[in-house]
């Protein structure tokens, strides 16, 4: 019977009808291709065993000129610098009450409540307790001076905490517990935790872009906001942001062992913004930047101000003769979205389209020029760069920019749109994968509150994969390789307080378990148009398979079949493929036909080639 080879276009195309797709590919999970060929992605193993609290949204990496490695992660929760295997919480103080705190408990229950006038936390914050004693049964001092997380708020005065011995086990009171722990207590106050979810509020500004009326008031603030980070290095130090809030510093000098502080905490900090959308520091003149900010002399958000430090001075924001400082409103749309540094010019994008902002000198110091009008941006973190151009993803598609901003050809395009939960679009971010020249953006479909899909694209080969985050692969953040071996990316898991770091393609497992793995086509002719029922009795198999183990690995091809495109696909024959395999017999009868190529395992990758079946014409019994 005569060999038939069926050579599949590279690349996942949603667009077209299953059968109008003929000798392409249909659908995919953890696939990419590669010099047009699909291959199953690499695996991901934890970075460190060390877990961090909180919803990372957030990582940036860099080396500090002592040669530490340092990665900076910023969740719903706290601030954190990873240095080594260790992660340590820098996360800024925002306030310290000094003999203030008294105690309550009731005897049956784990909650206590503390008392302090204008504490100002909210549930979520953490605080530290130190200096009291023991209220006079199991809730004793060694209970009581540790941190905890605000179970609840009952006034301005007063909140709860539930009680836990060190090893964070629950503890209950007895009827001994009657005291008030003291009377030299202190409750040290982290800043404000933010929201793990997109809640949208009222006036413009406050909720995705495009929403609330234009001109209308906006309750936006850091508390109702969904916590977004914005961190970059000062030399060998962190400036970091929280979206719709303060600018924060890090000392790297100061070692891992001590917190960030509010800028406005600087020696001789001079109008250092106190509410930001974004802060960046520019690569050449070295001038921090923040994007939608408070104007001097005010507190509320201006989100079109654009100000800059001086050069090379993160506390002066003062604007003089004899400085670089100063400030700029941009007039394109109503909000900035957010801002990348890119070669020679920092792209600001707002809800009206795309500014270039370059550094000029005195005495303008940055120049501002519309570069695009209409294209902007799904979300704070749907931009990238990549092989020397700036890819981005806003409501209607994906973008590249080289210098003006060319929307990119997408099979997959409608597919995505049409099952995005844009309320929670915020959450989109983008990375990169340079090694095998990926940007890949991660989404939460319009089934779920958090990231459960992906879209790879490889901007070399022009072609699209897509996946979903099943088998423990929920990411929401991601740094590529830079400086480190594999590219870092974060988790989150149903308990936030135990999330971890990942390296990503290291080895071919989920971090020593199986994943899943395949590739489907889009329907076939057997004959040609479909004209005759044709029967399948050979596949012959081109497979390579990767850090093989043994030659029981298995790879399984599973043939499926239908006669007319409305009718149901059903499976026809499903055979097993070893490293030792030279072909497969097969049963299988259809007009027309797809190919699903898959594997669960945790050991070796695989490589598809080109694919031949032996045919003959048949008819149907």
């Amino acid at each position: 019977m005569p060999l038939a080879k069926y050579i599949f276009k590279p690349g996942i195309n949603k667009e077209a009808t299953n059968y109008s797709n003929e000798g392409g590919w249909f659908d995919a999970d953890k696939v990419r291709f590669r010099k047009g060929r699909p291959e199953r992605i690499g695996g991901w193993v934890k970075n460190t065993t060390a877990s961090f609290i909180g919803t990372c949204r957030k990582l940036y990496n860099y080396k500090a000129s002592s040669g530490t490695n340092l990665t900076i992660l910023g969740t719903h929760q706290k601030l954190y610098v990873k240095s080594g295997n260790a992660i340590h919480d820098v996360t800024p103080i925002r306030k310290t009450s000094t003999n203030t705190l008294s105690f309550a408990a009731t005897n049956g229950s784990n909650i206590v409540t503390v008392t302090d006038s204008n504490h100002g936390a909210a549930a979520g914050d953490f605080v530290t307790i130190s200096g009291a004693s023991s209220l006079g049964g199991n809730i004793n001092s060694a209970v009581l001076n540790q941190e905890y997380q605000v179970a609840s708020v009952v006034s301005s005065n007063s909140y709860t905490i539930e009680a836990k011995n060190t090893s964070g086990n629950s503890v209950t009171a007895n009827a001994s517990d009657s005291g008030n722990g003291g009377g030299s207590v202190s409750g040290v106050y982290q800043i404000n935790s933010g929201l793990d979810v997109y809640l949208p509020g009222t006036g413009w500004g406050i909720d995705s872009w495009g929403a609330g009326a234009w001109g209308s008031a906006s309750d936006l603030s850091p508390l109702n906001q969904l916590r977004l980070w914005s961190i970059d290095n000062f030399g060998d130090d962190t400036i970091a942001a929280v979206r719709a809030g303060g600018v924060y510093y890090w000392d790297e000098s100061d070692s891992t062992g001590v917190r960030a502080i509010n800028a406005t905490s600087l020696p001789n900090a001079s109008n250092v913004p106190t509410a930001v959308l974004q802060i960046m520091m520019s690569d050449v003149d070295k001038h921090v930047i923040a994007f939608g900010c408070n104007p001097i002399g005010g507190t509320a958000i201006d989100p079109l101000l654009v100000r800059f430090s001086d050069t090379e001075n993160a506390a002066n924001w003062t604007p003089t003769a004899t400085n670089q400082a100063g400030g700029v409103q941009l007039s394109l749309g109503s909000t900035i979205i957010a801002a990348l540094r890119t070669r020679q010019e920092i792209l600001i994008w707002t809800d009206g389209g795309i500014v270039s902002m370059r550094f000029v000198g005195e005495p303008f110091v940055f120049s501002f020029t519309e570069v695009a009008t209409g294209p902007s941006l799904i979300s704070p973190n749907a931009m990238i760069n990549a092989n020397n151009r700036v890819f981005f993803m806003d409501r209607g598609g994906f973008y590249v920019y080289t210098g003006v901003a060319e929307r990119l050809p997408c099979t997959v395009l409608d597919y995505i749109l049409s099952d995005i939960n844009m309320t929670q679009a915020f959450k989109i971010f983008a990375g990169t994968n340079e090694n095998v020249n990926e940007v890949i953006w991660f989404y939460p479909s319009s089934s779920s509150s958090e990231i459960d899909r992906y879209v790879i694209y490889n901007y070399l080969e022009g072609v699209w994969s897509i996946g979903t985050t099943a088998d423990d692969f929920v990411r929401t953040a991601w740094n590529d390789s830079s400086t480190l071996k594999f590219p870092l990316a974060a988790s989150k898991n149903d308990d936030t307080n135990n999330n971890y770091l990942f390296d990503h393609e290291s080895g071919h497992s989920n971090d020593g378990s199986n994943f899943t793995s395949f590739i489907e086509s889009s329907d076939f002719d057997l004959a040609p148009d479909g004209e005759k029922y044709t029967f399948i009795s050979k596949l012959i198999p081109d497979l390579e398979f990767r850090n093989q183990q043994s030659n029981e690995d298995t790879v399984t091809f599973t043939i499926k079949g239908r006669d007319f495109p409305l009718e149901s696909l059903n499976t026809l024959q499903t055979v097993d493929v070893t490293p030792s395999s030279t072909f497969a017999n097969t049963r299988a009868r259809s007009r027309q036909a797809a190919l699903r190529v898959s594997n669960n395992a945790s050991d070796f990758g695989w490589r598809l080639g080109d694919i031949r079946l032996e045919i003959k014409p048949d008819g149907k019994r």
